[in-house]
C-alpha cells in the first residue's frame, strides 16, 4: 500500500538501529561487575615522566633496560608497562631508536682531540707567525711559540714543549688535527706519535675540517689583534700571553655552558646582587682592549 520510495519517511527506524540497540542492551546487562576484583594500581605520573626522561637521555635504552635501572632506584616495574608508557609518549620502545645526534656524537669525541694551526700577524713591515693549539673538549688554548722565520725544526720543538707542558694530561688525548702546511713535518708528527696520539691531516682547501682551531684564530683577530698595533715579536708574545690568561681563566664559552676552560664550576650568585651596581668592578686586561667584571671583595 506504501511505495518503497516513501519507506524512509513513514518508517524512520532502520534494521541497523535495531541491531545497535541490541548491542547496547547486551553490553549494559553483561558488565560482570559481580566478578571484578581490584587490579594493579596505575603507574604514578612522576614515574612515567622518569621513564620518558630515561628513554630520551639514553637512546640505546629500551623497554627491557629501563626497568632494570628503575629497580636499582627501588621501583620495580614490568617491561610491558614501560613499553606502554613509551608507546603512549610517542617513543619507540625498542633500543637504538635514532642514534646520537651530530652534536652528541661530536661532544663525546671532543675530549680526545687537540688541534693546531698557524696564525699570521702583520707588524710594522714584518710578518710574524704564531703556532696555537686548542683542546676540543675543554676549549683550553695553548700558545706554542712566536717567530718570524718558522721551519720544520722550530715546529717540532714547539710540539715537544707542548707535550712537556701537558704532562700526564696528554694520555687523555688520542688525535691531533692540522692542515697540510709543509711546516708540519714528519718530526712534528713523530712527537705526538711517540705519545700514542694519531695525527689527522685535513684535506686541501677544507678549513671546516679544523673548524674549532680556525674559529679561535678568528677570535684572536677580532677580540685582540685587530684592535692594537703590534710592534715586534716580543710585544706580540706579551700581548698573547695576557690574552691567554683571560681566554682560559675568564672568557665564557657556549659549549661549556658559559664557563671558561680552566674553571669547572663558577660560584652561583643571586641575580638580586646586580641591583647594587657599585659591587661590580671592571678589570681591563690584554692592554685594556678587553674588560673583565667581578664582584667586589
Amino acid at each position: 500500500m506504501i511505495h518503497r520510495r516513501r519507506w524512509a519517511e513513514v518508517f524512520p527506524l532502520t534494521p541497523a538501529a535495531i541491531l545497535r540497540w541490541h548491542r547496547h542492551l547486551v553490553t549494559r546487562k553483561w558488565t560482570f561487575t559481580d566478578r571484578r576484583r581490584p587490579g594493579r594500581p596505575c603507574t604514578r605520573q612522576p614515574v612515567k615522566a622518569l621513564i620518558v626522561r630515561m628513554a630520551r637521555e639514553n637512546p640505546a635504552w629500551g623497554h627491557r633496560t629501563i626497568p632494570g635501572e628503575l629497580a636499582r632506584l627501588g621501583y620495580p616495574i614490568a617491561a610491558s608497562t614501560v613499553w606502554e608508557i613509551l608507546h603512549a609518549a610517542g617513543i619507540d620502545p625498542a633500543p637504538r631508536r635514532a642514534g646520537p645526534t651530530w652534536r652528541q656524537f661530536l661532544t663525546a669525541q671532543a675530549p680526545a682531540i687537540i688541534a693546531c694551526d698557524f696564525l699570521a700577524v702583520e707588524t710594522l713591515l714584518k710578518r710574524l707567525y704564531v703556532l696555537v693549539f686548542i683542546e676540543h673538549g675543554t676549549r683550553r688554548l695553548y700558545l706554542a711559540g712566536v717567530t718570524a722565520h718558522p721551519n720544520g725544526a722550530w715546529t717540532a720543538q714547539q710540539a715537544r714543549n707542548l707535550a712537556m707542558d701537558l704532562g700526564d694530561r696528554i694520555s687523555e688525548l688520542r688525535f691531533v688535527i692540522h692542515d697540510r702546511d709543509p711546516l708540519f713535518t714528519s718530526a712534528f708528527r713523530e712527537v705526538f706519535a711517540a705519545e700514542g696520539l694519531q695525527v689527522i691531516t685535513t684535506l686541501p682547501r677544507t678549513p671546516r675540517m679544523n673548524a674549532i682551531c680556525e674559529r679561535v684564530i678568528g677570535t684572536l683577530r677580532s677580540e685582540l689583534l685587530d684592535r692594537i698595533l703590534i710592534l715586534n715579536e716580543r710585544h706580540l708574545a706579551l700581548v698573547l700571553q695576557k690574552y691567554l690568561i683571560h681566554y682560559n681563566g675568564h672568557r665564557p664559552h657556549q659549549t661549556r655552558h658559559q664557563r671558561p676552560p680552566d674553571i669547572e664550576t663558577q660560584p652561583a650568585r643571586d641575580v638580586t646582587d646586580l641591583n647594587d651596581l657599585r659591587s661590580i668592578r671592571r678589570k681591563p686586561v690584554a692592554t685594556g682592549t678587553i674588560n673583565e667584571y667581578h664582584h667586589a671583595a
